[in-house]
Protein backbone atom coordinates (compact mmCIF):
# COMPACT_ATOMS: atom_id res chain seq x y z
CA UNK A 1 0.00 0.00 0.00
CA UNK A 2 1.50 3.31 -1.08
CA UNK A 3 0.48 6.75 0.08
CA UNK A 4 1.35 10.27 -1.01
CA UNK A 5 1.42 13.35 1.20
CA UNK A 6 0.54 15.75 -1.59
CA UNK A 7 -3.11 16.67 -1.76
CA UNK A 8 -5.57 16.07 -4.57
CA UNK A 9 -8.11 18.47 -6.01
CA UNK A 10 -11.06 16.39 -7.13
CA UNK A 11 -12.14 12.80 -7.62
CA UNK A 12 -11.98 10.75 -10.80
CA UNK A 13 -15.73 10.33 -11.02
CA UNK A 14 -15.77 12.72 -13.95
CA UNK A 15 -13.52 12.61 -16.95
CA UNK A 16 -10.08 14.02 -16.28
CA UNK A 17 -7.11 15.30 -18.25
CA UNK A 18 -3.54 14.26 -17.52
CA UNK A 19 -0.20 15.25 -18.97
CA UNK A 20 1.86 12.33 -20.36
CA UNK A 21 5.14 11.45 -18.64
CA UNK A 22 7.26 8.44 -18.38
CA UNK A 23 0.36 1.47 -3.37
CA UNK A 24 -2.38 2.54 -3.44
CA UNK A 25 -4.91 0.10 -2.21
CA UNK A 26 -5.90 -2.59 -4.67
CA UNK A 27 -9.47 -3.81 -4.71
CA UNK A 28 -8.58 -7.15 -3.17
CA UNK A 29 -6.03 -5.63 -0.81
CA UNK A 30 -8.53 -3.10 0.49
CA UNK A 31 -9.88 -5.82 2.73
CA UNK A 32 -8.51 -6.66 6.14
CA UNK A 33 -8.18 -10.43 6.12
CA UNK A 34 -11.39 -11.62 4.46
CA UNK A 35 -13.53 -8.63 5.38
CA UNK A 36 -13.87 -5.03 4.39
CA UNK A 37 -11.93 -2.44 6.40
CA UNK A 38 -13.78 -0.90 9.33
CA UNK A 39 -13.51 2.49 10.93
CA UNK A 40 -10.99 1.10 13.42
CA UNK A 41 -8.70 -0.33 10.75
CA UNK A 42 -5.80 1.84 9.66
CA UNK A 43 -4.16 -0.68 7.32
CA UNK A 44 -4.07 -4.38 6.56
CA UNK A 45 -1.24 -5.02 9.02
CA UNK A 46 -3.59 -4.81 12.01
CA UNK A 47 -1.98 -1.74 13.62
CA UNK A 48 -4.23 0.98 15.03
CA UNK A 49 -5.15 3.69 12.57
CA UNK A 50 -3.31 6.41 14.45
CA UNK A 51 -0.06 4.42 14.16
CA UNK A 52 -0.35 3.59 10.47
CA UNK A 53 -1.84 6.85 9.16
CA UNK A 54 -1.46 9.94 11.32
CA UNK A 55 1.64 8.59 13.02
CA UNK A 56 3.38 8.17 9.67
CA UNK A 57 2.17 11.47 8.26
CA UNK A 58 -0.19 9.77 5.80
CA UNK A 59 -2.81 12.22 4.62
CA UNK A 60 -4.38 10.57 1.57
CA UNK A 61 -5.16 7.10 0.25
CA UNK A 62 -6.09 5.68 -3.15
CA UNK A 63 -8.06 2.48 -3.73
CA UNK A 64 -8.65 0.94 -7.12
CA UNK A 65 -11.45 -1.53 -7.77
CA UNK A 66 -12.20 -3.85 -10.71
CA UNK A 67 -15.53 -2.29 -11.60
CA UNK A 68 -17.31 0.95 -12.52
CA UNK A 69 -16.56 3.88 -10.19
CA UNK A 70 -18.17 7.31 -10.08
CA UNK A 71 -17.31 10.18 -7.72
CA UNK A 72 -15.02 8.02 -5.60
CA UNK A 73 -17.66 5.35 -5.04
CA UNK A 74 -18.34 2.05 -6.83
CA UNK A 75 -21.64 2.17 -8.69
CA UNK A 76 -21.96 -1.62 -8.90
CA UNK A 77 -20.58 -4.62 -7.03
CA UNK A 78 -17.37 -5.85 -8.71
CA UNK A 79 -18.12 -9.16 -10.41
CA UNK A 80 -14.86 -10.78 -9.35
CA UNK A 81 -14.93 -9.72 -5.69
CA UNK A 82 -17.18 -10.40 -2.74
CA UNK A 83 -20.16 -8.18 -2.06
CA UNK A 84 -20.24 -5.20 0.27
CA UNK A 85 -18.37 -2.59 -1.79
CA UNK A 86 -21.44 -0.74 -3.02
CA UNK A 87 -22.20 2.09 -0.61
CA UNK A 88 -19.14 1.39 1.53
CA UNK A 89 -17.64 4.55 3.08
CA UNK A 90 -13.89 4.24 2.45
CA UNK A 91 -13.07 7.63 3.96
CA UNK A 92 -14.85 6.72 7.19
CA UNK A 93 -13.15 3.32 7.35
CA UNK A 94 -9.64 4.72 6.91
CA UNK A 95 -10.25 7.99 8.69
CA UNK A 96 -8.67 9.81 5.75
CA UNK A 97 -9.71 11.26 2.39
CA UNK A 98 -9.82 8.34 -0.07
CA UNK A 99 -9.93 8.41 -3.85
CA UNK A 100 -11.50 5.33 -5.44
CA UNK A 101 -10.72 4.58 -9.08
CA UNK A 102 -11.23 1.81 -11.61
CA UNK A 103 -8.18 -0.47 -11.62
CA UNK A 104 -7.75 -0.53 -15.40
CA UNK A 105 -7.89 3.27 -15.53
CA UNK A 106 -5.18 3.46 -12.90
CA UNK A 107 -2.79 1.14 -14.77
CA UNK A 108 -3.62 2.88 -18.04
CA UNK A 109 -2.73 6.24 -16.52
CA UNK A 110 0.60 4.85 -15.37
CA UNK A 111 1.33 3.52 -18.88
CA UNK A 112 0.25 6.62 -20.80
CA UNK A 113 2.71 8.33 -23.17
CA UNK A 114 0.38 10.63 -25.06
CA UNK A 115 -2.16 10.73 -27.85
CA UNK A 116 -4.98 8.19 -28.03
CA UNK A 117 -4.09 5.12 -25.99
CA UNK A 118 -6.21 2.06 -25.30
CA UNK A 119 -5.39 -0.20 -22.37
CA UNK A 120 -6.45 -3.84 -21.99
CA UNK A 121 -5.87 -5.61 -18.68
CA UNK A 122 -5.61 -9.40 -18.74
CA UNK A 123 -6.35 -10.67 -15.26
CA UNK A 124 -9.13 -12.31 -13.29
CA UNK A 125 -11.48 -10.56 -15.66
CA UNK A 126 -10.82 -8.17 -18.54
CA UNK A 127 -10.18 -4.53 -17.70
CA UNK A 128 -10.08 -1.74 -20.23
CA UNK A 129 -9.64 2.01 -20.38
CA UNK A 130 -9.08 4.68 -23.01
CA UNK A 131 -7.01 7.85 -22.69
CA UNK A 132 -7.44 10.47 -25.40
CA UNK A 133 -5.13 13.49 -25.24
CA UNK A 134 -4.88 13.12 -21.48
CA UNK A 135 -8.57 12.39 -20.82
CA UNK A 136 -9.03 9.13 -18.87
CA UNK A 137 -12.16 7.13 -19.64
CA UNK A 138 -12.66 3.75 -17.89
CA UNK A 139 -14.48 1.16 -19.99
CA UNK A 140 -16.36 -2.08 -19.30
CA UNK A 141 -15.68 -3.86 -22.59
CA UNK A 142 -15.05 -7.20 -20.92
CA UNK A 143 -18.79 -7.78 -20.45
CA UNK A 144 -19.72 -7.28 -24.11
CA UNK A 145 -20.99 -10.36 -26.00
CA UNK A 146 -18.37 -12.57 -27.63
CA UNK A 147 -18.96 -16.02 -29.14
CA UNK A 148 -21.11 -17.93 -26.60
CA UNK A 149 -20.35 -15.63 -23.69
CA UNK A 150 -18.45 -12.40 -23.13
CA UNK A 151 -14.91 -11.22 -23.85
CA UNK A 152 -14.08 -11.79 -20.20
CA UNK A 153 -15.28 -15.40 -20.32
CA UNK A 154 -12.75 -16.21 -23.04
CA UNK A 155 -9.67 -14.13 -22.21
CA UNK A 156 -9.99 -13.79 -18.42
CA UNK A 157 -8.80 -16.37 -15.91
CA UNK A 158 -11.77 -18.56 -16.74
CA UNK A 159 -10.75 -18.79 -20.39
CA UNK A 160 -7.10 -19.37 -19.55
CA UNK A 161 -7.97 -22.32 -17.31
CA UNK A 162 -10.54 -23.70 -19.72
CA UNK A 163 -8.71 -23.48 -23.03
CA UNK A 164 -5.05 -23.61 -22.01
CA UNK A 165 -2.33 -21.10 -22.87
CA UNK A 166 -1.99 -21.94 -26.58
CA UNK A 167 -5.64 -21.40 -27.50
CA UNK A 168 -6.01 -18.60 -24.96
CA UNK A 169 -3.26 -16.62 -26.71
CA UNK A 170 -5.11 -16.95 -30.02
CA UNK A 171 -8.30 -15.73 -28.38
CA UNK A 172 -6.48 -12.73 -26.92
CA UNK A 173 -5.12 -11.89 -30.36
CA UNK A 174 -8.60 -12.14 -31.88
CA UNK A 175 -10.18 -9.96 -29.17
CA UNK A 176 -7.46 -7.32 -29.49
CA UNK A 177 -7.82 -7.18 -33.29
CA UNK A 178 -11.61 -6.81 -33.05
CA UNK A 179 -11.51 -4.03 -30.46
CA UNK A 180 -8.62 -2.18 -32.10
CA UNK A 181 -10.56 -2.13 -35.37
CA UNK A 182 -13.53 -0.60 -33.56
CA UNK A 183 -11.69 1.89 -31.33
CA UNK A 184 -8.83 2.89 -33.68
CA UNK A 185 -6.27 3.83 -30.99
CA UNK A 186 -2.82 5.18 -31.77
CA UNK A 187 -1.20 3.21 -28.96
CA UNK A 188 -2.28 -0.16 -27.53
CA UNK A 189 -1.06 -1.32 -24.13
CA UNK A 190 -1.71 -4.80 -22.75
CA UNK A 191 -1.23 -5.26 -19.02
CA UNK A 192 -2.66 -7.11 -16.07
CA UNK A 193 -1.30 -10.11 -14.24
CA UNK A 194 -1.79 -12.54 -17.13
CA UNK A 195 0.21 -10.59 -19.69
CA UNK A 196 3.19 -12.71 -18.62
CA UNK A 197 1.53 -15.68 -20.34
CA UNK A 198 1.71 -13.96 -23.73
CA UNK A 199 4.83 -15.22 -25.49
CA UNK A 200 4.24 -12.70 -28.28
CA UNK A 201 2.03 -9.63 -28.22
CA UNK A 202 -0.33 -8.80 -31.08
CA UNK A 203 1.11 -6.51 -33.70
CA UNK A 204 1.34 -2.87 -32.66
CA UNK A 205 0.93 -3.58 -28.94
CA UNK A 206 3.30 -2.99 -26.04
CA UNK A 207 3.30 -4.62 -22.62
CA UNK A 208 2.64 -3.09 -19.24
CA UNK A 209 2.56 -4.55 -15.74
CA UNK A 210 0.74 -4.01 -12.47
CA UNK A 211 3.52 -1.75 -11.18
CA UNK A 212 2.31 0.93 -13.59
CA UNK A 213 -0.81 1.23 -11.45
CA UNK A 214 1.38 2.68 -8.70
CA UNK A 215 2.73 5.24 -11.18
CA UNK A 216 -0.84 6.08 -12.12
CA UNK A 217 -1.68 6.64 -8.46
CA UNK A 218 1.26 9.00 -8.02
CA UNK A 219 0.22 10.94 -11.11
CA UNK A 220 -3.22 11.45 -9.64
CA UNK A 221 -1.69 13.37 -6.75
CA UNK A 222 1.07 15.11 -8.69
CA UNK A 223 -0.91 16.32 -11.70
CA UNK A 224 -3.90 18.53 -10.86
CA UNK A 225 -6.88 17.33 -12.93
CA UNK A 226 -8.96 19.58 -15.12
CA UNK A 227 -12.56 18.96 -16.07
CA UNK A 228 -13.50 18.96 -19.73
CA UNK A 229 -16.83 20.70 -19.24
CA UNK A 230 -15.83 24.04 -17.83
CA UNK A 231 -18.53 26.28 -16.34
CA UNK A 232 -19.64 29.13 -18.53
CA UNK A 233 -18.76 32.64 -17.50
CA UNK A 234 -21.61 34.58 -16.03
CA UNK A 235 -22.77 37.31 -18.35
CA UNK A 236 -23.38 40.75 -16.92
CA UNK A 237 -26.32 42.98 -17.80
CA UNK A 238 -26.53 44.02 -21.44
CA UNK A 239 -25.36 47.57 -22.07
CA UNK A 240 -25.80 49.10 -25.50
CA UNK A 241 -22.93 50.94 -27.16
CA UNK A 242 -24.74 54.23 -26.87
CA UNK A 243 -24.97 53.95 -23.08
CA UNK A 244 -21.32 53.03 -22.63
CA UNK A 245 -19.11 55.82 -21.38
CA UNK A 246 -15.47 56.18 -21.97
CA UNK A 247 -13.12 56.12 -19.02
Amino acid sequence: MTERKTCANENLGRRRRWEPCQNTCHGTEAKTGNRLPTQNDGATDGLPREETCAGLGIRRRICWLPGPVLHDRPVAEPRNLGSGWLGFDFALAFGLPVRVVNDAAMQALGSYRGGKMWFLGLGTGLGSAMIVNGTVEPMELGHLPYKKGTFEDYVGNLGLDRFGKKRWRKLVKDVVERLVAALEPQDVVIGGGNVIHMNKLPRGCRASNNAHAFIGAFRMWDDPPQTIHRPRKKKGPFVSRKRRTRT
